[in-house]
This record gives C-alpha cells, sequence and structure tokens, in this order.
C-alpha cells in the first residue's frame, strides 16, 4: 500500500551545517516517489521562506505542503485549509512585543513583516535561514493584517509572559530563540489531518519524520513516527523510530528500515 510520507524541513530534509538536502535523502525520495508513495511537506515556515526545496521542486516531488505549523495547507495551487489568528490577539502580541522591546514575525498568506527587529532576529532569518530583508512594520500597521502565524523572539521560560495576551493560541517552537505561534489547535497533526482529508487517505498510511518540538504532534498521530538522530529526548519519546542524523543519511536509512524503499 502507498505511503503518505510527511517531512519536516530544518533538521529533517535540510541539514543545518550544510543548508543543503543530502544526496541520499534526494535518492531515497526519488524511489519512493517512482513507486507511487506521495511527498509532503510539514514545515513550520511560511510559504515565502521555502527557499532550500528546489532540489525537490525541480524534480516534481512535492504533491502538498503543510506550512506555518499546519495553519495553512495547500496543494498546487489550491489552498485547502487556512487558519486566521483572531485580530485582538494579533494586535495584543504586537504591543506586547513593542512594550518589551521583543522582536515578532508577523505572517500574512504570501508575505512577512517585523515589528522590532534586533541582531538575533537578523542573525536567525538572514544569515541562518538565508531569508531576503523583512518589512518592518509598527504594530498600528500589524493591526491591519490578516495574520495566520506569528513568531516573537522568546526563549521557552518566556512564554507564561506573554500567554495571557494571546488565550487562543498555540505556541510551538522548533528553534530555541523563538516560538511559532498558530491558532489553537492549529499543529501539524492538523495538517496532516487536513491532506488526507483531501486525498482520501487513511491516517495508518501515513509516515511522519522530523526533528523538533513543532514535530512533536505529527510524530505522535501520525501512523508511523520516524525522529531524526540528533533529535531531543522528548522528540524521540514521540516517535515509533529513531533514525540517524541527517547528516548521516537518517532519511534514507529509515525509509528502509520501513520498507518504503
Amino acid at each position: 500500500m502507498p505511503k503518505a510520507l510527511f517531512f519536516d524541513i530544518d533538521g529533517t530534509l535540510v541539514s543545518f551545517d550544510t543548508h543543503r538536502i543530502p544526496a541520499s535523502t534526494i535518492e531515497a525520495l526519488e524511489a519512493a516517489h517512482a513507486q507511487g508513495h506521495q511527498i509532503f511537506i510539514a514545515t513550520g515556515r511560511p510559504t515565502a521562506i521555502i527557499n532550500n526545496l528546489g532540489e525537490l521542486q525541480q524534480r516534481n516531488l512535492i504533491d502538498g505542503y503543510v506550512t506555518m505549523n499546519g495553519a495553512y495547507c495547500f496543494v498546487g495551487d489550491e489552498v485547502i485549509f487556512k487558519s486566521v489568528i483572531p485580530a485582538e490577539e494579533v494586535h495584543a502580541m504586537a504591543l506586547f512585543c513593542e512594550g518589551r522591546n521583543i522582536p515578532c514575525i508577523f505572517v500574512e498568506e504570501h508575505t512577512l513583516c517585523v515589528c522590532q527587529p534586533d541582531e538575533e532576529m537578523k542573525r536567525v532569518f538572514y544569515e541562518f535561514l538565508h531569508v531576503n530583508a523583512v518589512p518592518v512594520v509598527s504594530p498600528a500597521e500589524v493591526a491591519q493584517k490578516e495574520i495566520i502565524q506569528m513568531t516573537p523572539f522568546i526563549r521557552a521560560e518566556q512564554e507564561d509572559d506573554i500567554r495571557p495576551a494571546t488565550p487562543t493560541c498555540e505556541y510551538n517552537r522548533w528553534y530555541p530563540s523563538f516560538a511559532d505561534v498558530t491558532s489553537k489547535g492549529v499543529t501539524k497533526q492538523r495538517g496532516i489531518d487536513e491532506i488526507i482529508r483531501h486525498f482520501g487517505l487513511s491516517l495508518e498510511d501515513t509516515v511522519a519524520f522530523g526533528d523538533g518540538g513543532n514535530d512533536i504532534s505529527m510524530l505522535r498521530h501520525a501512523g508511523i513516527g520516524v525522529a531524526m538522530g540528533q533529535a531531543t529526548d522528548e522528540v524521540k519519546a514521540a516517535a515509533n523510530y529513531v533514525t540517524a542524523p541527517i547528516d548521516e543519511d537518517g532519511i534514507s536509512k529509515a525509509m528502509k528500515h520501513l520498507g518504503i524503499v
């Protein structure tokens, strides 16, 4: 039975060290696709900054996308799910971050902007994620936008300070410097459900691959959850199988172990 394969990007498909997709991963995905398995992206990144999958896109290996941690899912040009954060909570987050001089990225359907950028935000987005310059806006400007995901630059221990301002939001993180914030109940697990509903697939035929805290929900939810070898113990505990690290052919080894290729 063909499988629906869901892959996180950073640390799963794309190496944090080389910023490239390992050759063994590309070969395994090509082989899986040729055998009828469907390949889906499941990432915290918004579409506007998915800039490192060219080697897969050029080969037409991607059948659909779960982006913004499940808040925006699409297949080709068709948007199959979108969850907008309530405007009052977007405004509250903008004012909260402004009052504490905390950077916060605000993501619309096709664009993103930032309030209070600092050196850490620039290091992560410009140098690490290779994102082009993000427009700077004021909290008043943000309040006029339809926001799907917010990314305040707070550490885990600071989340309790911000949560009261966003009571209907969900917090996930895949990098220590920031949290990705979506509407409550919107996670990569929700994204998997929207994709399989669209294609008429069964949850038992899904396999999810991830390495970060924002992958935990989908690793637990999928028919099989695969954690990368460099993942934290918490992520590994959520998986059915732990493979080698990304830079040691982890995806290829897992797919062979599971009989996918």
